[in-house]
């Protein structure tokens, strides 16, 4: 049965409605950034770029480097534009959008988020490259999916326990990346670590400016869990939607962060920009070698 003009919304072109793309615009690897302005920090390295557009908050741009084709698209902040951003890929890839139905034969795309974090253990250094080996989202979702089997329950449940959430709250979820992708990207110059999914920048991460915090002990609580000789190290606010999504959909994804705050030392990068382009140059070089 087709699916819904309601549910798969289309632009008068043929393309996806919040991208603004068709699936001729996507490479087999796609790299994703916060900030639509860092989409052409990445493309600056292109050998050549065959595509641009922007629609809102998503800028997309596909080309070449090193002869590996590459899509560039910024997703905003947090999981909610993860959401987006996530299905609209896959009905690119994996959709006939003319029959809308899903092809018989479906594909896999890498997905290589290259973000920017703050750190919540003093031991690791601004301006550091982290990998996140694990996510937490707290976000609330994967519970709006059926996502029971790429959930690491075991995580879950120390978590649960650890944390004494509120119960206004929501559940957290646990996901881990993909293995592949870890062992490729991961070097010398690399950390692994546990990342911590926020729904937002200010009171969800702990920071509080003029309000009160319900719970002023998260941010230790976080800093203090361990599970299986990991710990959580550092917040941001897509990853765990990225690795969710796309173990669902049938794709592989890693997200590699910039530490360029320390929230334990309540330290600031001062080479930011710079720590961003190089860490832009070391995931280019590991893409091009990626099978």
């Amino acid at each position: 049965m087709p699916i819904k003009e309601s549910e798969l919304i289309l632009n008068p072109d043929g393309s996806v409605y919040h991208l603004n793309l068709r699936p001729e615009h996507v490479g087999d690897t796609v790299i994703t950034v916060g900030d639509p302005d860092r989409v052409n920090s990445v493309t600056a390295h292109f050998d050549s770029i065959e595509f641009k557009i922007q629609k809102r908050e998503f800028h997309t741009q596909t080309g070449f480097y090193n002869g590996k084709r590459i899509t560039v698209i910024s997703t905003g902040i947090g999981t909610d534009n993860i959401d987006i951003v996530l299905n609209e890929l896959d009905a690119l890839v994996n959709l006939d959008l003319a029959k809308r139905e899903v092809k018989k034969n479906t594909r896999s795309i890498d997905i290589i988020r290259i973000g920017t974090s703050g750190a919540i253990q003093e031991d690791i250094p601004i301006d550091s490259y982290l990998i996140s080996e694990s996510a937490i989202g707290l976000d609330s979702l994967m519970h709006f999916y059926r996502s029971e089997a790429v959930q690491d329950y075991n995580m879950y449940e120390a978590l649960k326990l650890h944390l004494d959430f509120d119960k206004r709250k929501s559940a957290p979820y646990c996901i881990n990346a993909h293995p592949d992708l870890i062992a490729h990207f991961k070097t010398d110059k690399t950390i692994l670590g546990i990342t911590a999914t926020n729904v937002g920048f200010y009171g969800p991460q702990g920071r509080t400016l003029r309000l009160k915090l319900q719970d002023k002990h998260l941010n230790e609580r976080l800093k203090t869990f361990k599970h299986d000789n990991k710990r959580i190290t550092n917040l941001e606010m897509e990853t765990a939607g990225i690795y969710g999504l796309s173990l669902l959909l049938g794709h592989r994804s890693i997200s590699i962060n910039a530490i360029i705050a320390n929230r334990a030392t309540g330290t600031f990068s001062k080479k930011p920009k710079q720590v961003v382009d190089n860490l832009i140059v070391y995931t280019l070089n590991k893409i091009v070698t990626l099978e």
